[in-house]
């Protein structure tokens, strides 16, 4: 029985055209240029001293960031962003002496010389630290600058690079056309596979169980004649056994009934004459029990049988799948013009895409670019020399200034190194030492030069601090928190009737959503030009490759897409003659009942050994003579039957022959049962599945058909949409490095905290002359004595 589905499974298998899924499109990776600048700003540890420099302006100005207000007044600009530091500065100009002076005054009084001389040396301690400060920051900023030489000539190369490798990215992306047209060429040359196996998997849902059910009644008709054969090999057998087993036992009946006519036996009222009338009641039991001769032969339903399968159904059903199969072919053959429109239509395609090029003027403004960069390049090299000298004469200046300090720092030190050396409690004022009078004479004149620079130390630290502090607040904290784009992007800021400036200036459409912020961050995060500045507007890529254009032109050449396939016949007129024959073969008109009854039979009707023992068992009974040795000798007769021929037929037939007949019986009584309905159902599939194929087919073919039609369609969306993609971020891909040297410069010049070193030391420069001045009278040599009277 497993015949009929290994031959089913293996012409699917065989037949059946295998599609696999399709994976996206990879179109790779758009080809780009190395860039050289890597414009990451790390100020190293003189970032410790910009950190004490914005702790210290958030303590003399800790309000936030006033938003949503205009810093650009029409008029006097200069005098608007000084006040947001003013009034600190003042207080902290009036609060610091009120509370150092007092300090110092405790010291002169209270501790006299030798607090004067730790207090001298402490601000000493805070004028080197502010003088180290300065030139610090005062190197770094020369360093800085010198770096960005370096980091404006990388981001012009940048530039270059860039403005090079933008026609180069432009034929690659019209260059992927080809990916997406190969692919469309590939789902074209295999429409049959693609298309025709989608149809055959649909179409394939009701035609195979049609077949599997014809294809299993030819397996049916093959198995009945199986069992037919069975039966009537088997009856025959039966009845042969049977019959010469009847005939032994009737001789043995016959036999015994000679020897019982003795004349022992007449009278009946002796025991041998009882012995012999049990022995004649008996003889009947010497009879066999199942009797196959009066069973009907099976030879008219068998010959039927074999005139049915004279044709072979399940090469019928095998041509019906072939012809079903072959409909991939059917499907190449039928859409041969529709597939050649669609290659036509690939190349105008094709040409549109290449256009595109040619409609973006790309060339002459890269040109113009480039030369742009050369001419710019050629001027910021031009300034290098003033930059160098500019930057050699603020180095210089701030180096005396420091200077400055420093000297006073040395008069201070010098004159305290003296004066502790030489200094002598127990001298006069009028008799102390050279080395004492030496270290007083320099402490005065560090007090000397600190009233002759401190006017000029004062305004510098004041004009720098103004400057360095308001841009500090209103330029750097809110250019890093992007506070400051909120003002820039603030409606009605530069021309009243302008929403946002942006995009008035450029498109001379105020009204879209470009700011300064969006610009900056599209920038930053390193996205393309085109959709940071929205170029679509000067130049829409989307309407240049509009999907829906190429979508309709594709979708108008499916509509010509007619699949035929009426020519497949899956049974023909034979087959479905041959179903119908094989019910009208007889088998239903078997008795089946009268078979088992016989097979529920023994072979006799008794048991012959047991029998013959109680022969023997009554001839004991009897006396010496020939009645006694007669029933011997036939119980010995019927010894030889049981062994000889029941007990063979029982073993060598009866079991095997048995269950052969019974099997046949059954599988015959069973097939009978729904032979008809069977082959009514297989024959009613097939006519459904047929009249599918052939009248109906239709919508399975539009069905597949679109879906088939959309996978080429989506070749071109997915080339199309990456395109747009890539223009919007990759083509026109900004460089981000230009935006990370324009901050990192902002930090360079504008975080300087030369002011805050400088001021350190300007602001202790008073109690260095109260202190000094005050030791100068413990270490100067004077003229005269003071002299109390009591």
């Amino acid at each position: 029985m497993l015949w009929r589905a290994a031959l089913a499974l293996g012409l699917v298998l065989l037949l059946l055209p295998h599609t696999e899924p399709r994976a996206p499109l990879d179109f790779g990776l758009v080809p780009g240029g190395v860039y050289d600048t890597v414009a990451h700003y790390e100020p190293g540890p003189i970032g410790l001293l910009f950190n004490m420099v914005h702790a210290f302006l958030h303590v003399v100005q800790p309000n936030p960031f006033p938003e949503g207000k205009s810093y650009l007044p029409a008029g006097g600009g200069s005098d608007r962003l000084c006040p947001n530091l003013t009034l600190p500065l003042g207080l902290c100009l009036l609060l610091v002496p009120v509370f150092v002076w007092p300090c110092i005054c405790v010291c002169v009084c209270v501790f006299m010389w030798i607090s004067n001389v730790y207090c001298c040396l402490f601000s000493h301690l805070v004028h080197r630290a502010g003088v180290l400060c300065a030139y610090a920051a005062n190197q770094h900023l020369s360093s800085q600058l010198k770096n960005m030489r370096r980091l404006v000539n990388s981001n012009l190369r940048d530039l270059h690079t860039f403005a090079n490798d933008t026609p180069a990215q432009i034929d690659y992306l019209i260059s992927q056309y080809g990916t997406a047209k190969e692919q469309v060429l590939c789902d074209l040359d295999n429409v049959g596979v693609l298309l025709g196996g989608k149809i055959h998997d649909e179409l394939g849902k009701e035609v195979r169980p049609a077949l599997d059910g014809v294809l299993n009644m030819a397996g049916v008709m093959r198995d009945t004649k199986e069992a037919l054969e069975n039966v009537s090999v088997t009856l025959e057998t039966l009845q042969e056994g049977t019959g010469k087993l009847q005939f032994n036992l009737s001789v043995v009946r016959a036999g015994l009934s000679n020897a019982l006519s003795d004349p022992a036996c007449a009278d009946a009222l002796s025991v041998t004459g009882d012995i012999c009338q049990n022995i004649r009641s008996s003889l009947a039991q010497l009879e066999i029990s199942a009797n196959y001769s009066r069973l009907p032969g099976v030879t008219n339903q068998l010959n039927k049988v074999n005139d049915v399968l004279r044709t072979d159904l399940s090469l019928s059903v095998q041509k019906g799948l072939v012809a079903f199969n072959d409909t991939p072919t059917m499907v190449t053959e039928q859409t041969r013009n529709v597939a050649e429109g669609v290659r036509n239509l690939l190349d105008g395609i094709g040409k549109n895409i290449s256009s595109f090029s040619k409609q973006f003027p790309i060339q002459s403004s890269l040109n113009n670019f480039t030369v742009m960069i050369s001419h710019t390049h050629s001027r910021i090299e031009d300034y290098y020399p003033e930059i160098d000298q500019i930057d050699f004469y603020r180095w210089i200046c701030c180096i005396a200034l420091c200077c400055m300090v420093v000297l006073i720092l040395a008069f201070n030190f010098l004159g305290l190194l003296c004066g502790i050396l030489g200094f002598d409690r127990h001298a006069s004022p009028t008799t102390r030492g050279c080395v004492s009078n030496t270290g007083g004479n320099l402490l005065m004149a560090g007090v000397g030069f600190s009233f002759l620079f401190s006017w000029l130390l004062m305004g510098v630290v004041t004009a720098t601090f103004l400057v360095g502090g308001n841009v500090e607040k209103l330029v750097c904290e809110p250019f890093s928190s992007r506070q400051l784009f909120k003002v820039l992007d603030t409606p009605h800021l530069v021309n009243p009737t302008w929403r946002n400036f942006i995009p008035g200036y450029l498109y001379n459409d105020p009204d879209m959503d470009l700011t300064v912020e969006n610009l900056y961050s599209n920038c930053k995060e390193n996205r393309g030009i085109y959709s940071a500045l929205h170029l679509d507007k000067v130049f829409n890529v989307s309407a240049l490759l509009n999907t829906s254009v190429y979508t309709k032109e594709v979708s108008q050449k499916f509509e010509g897409v007619r699949v035929d396939l009426r020519s497949i016949i899956l049974l023909d007129a034979e087959g479905k003659q041959n179903l119908i024959s094989f019910t009208e073969t007889g088998i239903g008109e078997i008795n089946f009942a009268a078979y088992l009854e016989e097979l529920n039979k023994g072979v006799t009707r008794v048991d012959l050994l047991s029998y013959a023992n109680n022969l023997d068992a009554q001839a004991d009974q009897l006396s010496r003579g020939s009645l006694q040795t007669s029933l011997k000798g036939h119980a010995n007769t019927l010894r030889q039957i049981h062994s000889h021929q029941v007990l063979s037929l029982q073993q060598s037939m009866v079991i095997s022959l048995f269950n052969t007949l019974n099997q046949s019986i059954r599988f015959l009584e069973r097939t009978a049962s729904d032979l008809s309905v069977s082959v009514l159902n297989s024959g009613a599939s097939v006519d459904a599945a047929q009249f599918l194929i052939s009248q109906n087919a239709t919508f399975v073919v539009n069905q597949e058909t679109e879906k088939y039609k959309q996978t080429i369609i989506g070749y071109f969306r997915q080339y199309l949409d990456w395109i747009k993609t890539s223009v919007s971020t990759v083509l026109t891909k900004s460089i981000s490095s230009l935006i990370e040297s324009i901050s990192s410069l902002i930090d360079v010049l504008l975080q300087n905290t030369f002011w805050f070193g400088l001021g350190c030391s300007t602001l202790f420069l008073l109690p260095s002359i109260i202190l000094s001045v005050r030791l100068a009278k413990f270490y100067r040599r004077m003229d005269t004595e003071d002299v109390y009277d009591e």
